[in-house]
């Protein structure tokens, strides 16, 4: 009998909100998901449903004003992160919870060395001599594929590019071998090549810590079909959907993540000349429609989808939907 999976990351109903003005945006609402050791977890949503604002949240990152996480619990190794004192976080993030972020060209701070920048997260985290921090940043800086690693710590953002920046960030992120790396779009400023260098790379590092994992947020569901064992589905934000990912790939149960498979070029497309497309936009923040989410861009919209929003209900072992019509079945 195989030994229970162990709950590395568990995130129950997170709310973050962003105060402008008068109103009030609702990034993320009561998202609940969760990580277990040692697995690659993939988030996939298209841009503005609340994927990298719970990336943030699970960090404490959000910038308050005008953000705030207003509710929910983030339990990482028993502890909630929500409780804890801002210096014991501190000490958590960059070395037992990492984050590869989005934006290269604005993560790096643009007056001080790239080798001084990745320097400073090595020494902080980690009891190191000098030497040993110097050696650490090379050879980080030549894992993620830096060219003359040495000589490159001396020189500053601008002199790198994006794809570049992004290896630097890559270099920082995995530095103290993290417990949970949070991978947000690791890999959108690479060459195709380099992508699946970096995506080993950052599989390798998870195997030297036994209980390491990763949640990775990407928009590529080629990427997920390859690295991740399980994929949590989010829009509007709320997750949608959570299951294996092969049963998923094989019978996605919510509409949207099958509009998004569909979406695919070659996925079980019956018209060859014609390309599927999720019809219209992801509604304004502000003003998401009543009941489903989705219910604007729903092919099979019911008249209780307009009024009353689903919940997110196990239909099978380790299978979660949010849909009335998955949820009558």
């Amino acid at each position: 009998m195989s030994a229970e999976k162990k709950k590395l990351l568990e995130v129950k109903g997170l709310r973050t909100c962003f105060h402008i003005e008068d109103k009030t945006a609702r990034a993320v609402d009561g998202v609940d998901f969760h990580v277990y050791e040692n697995e690659v977890v993939g988030l996939v949503g298209e841009s503005g449903c609340g994927k990298s604002v719970t990336a943030l949240s699970i960090l404490r990152l959000i910038p308050d004003p005008p953000g705030r996480i207003t509710g929910g619990e983030i339990i990482f190794r028993g502890k909630d992160l929500l409780k804890l004192p801002y210096p014991e976080m501190r000490k958590i993030r960059g070395k037992d919870i990492s984050m590869i972020f989005q934006e290269p060209m604005t993560s790096l701070n643009p007056v001080f060395s790239v080798g001084w920048q990745l320097k400073e997260a090595i020494r902080f985290h980690q009891r190191l001599t000098e030497k040993q921090v110097e050696d650490r940043a090379v050879e980080m800086l030549g894992l993620v594929g830096i060219p003359s690693p040495k000589a490159r710590l001396k020189d500053y953002p601008h002199q790198f590019s994006g794809g570049m920046r992004q290896r630097v960030m890559i270099a920082m992120a995995l530095s103290s071998d993290p417990a949970l790396l949070i991978a947000d779009e690791p890999t959108t400023a690479l060459d195709v090549t380099i992508q699946a260098q970096i995506l080993e790379l950052m599989l390798e590092v998870k195997k030297k810590t036994h209980d390491a994992a990763i949640l990775l947020i990407t928009h590529d569901l080629a990427v997920v079909a390859e690295t991740c064992q399980r994929v949590a589905v989010m829009y509007g934000g709320k997750i949608q959907e959570v299951a294996e990912v092969k049963p998923l790939f094989d019978e996605p149960l919510h509409p949207y993540t099958r509009g998004l498979l569909l979406s695919l070029p070659g996925f079980k497309n019956e018209d060859k000349n014609r390309l599927p497309v999720i019809e219209g936009m992801v509604p304004d923040i502000m003003s998401f429609p009543k009941g489903c989410k989705f219910n604007n861009r729903c092919p099979e919209v019911m008249p209780v989808c307009r009024e009353e929003e689903p919940e997110l209900r196990e239909v099978s072992p380790g299978r979660q939907v949010r849909c009335h019509k998955c949820q009558k079945k």
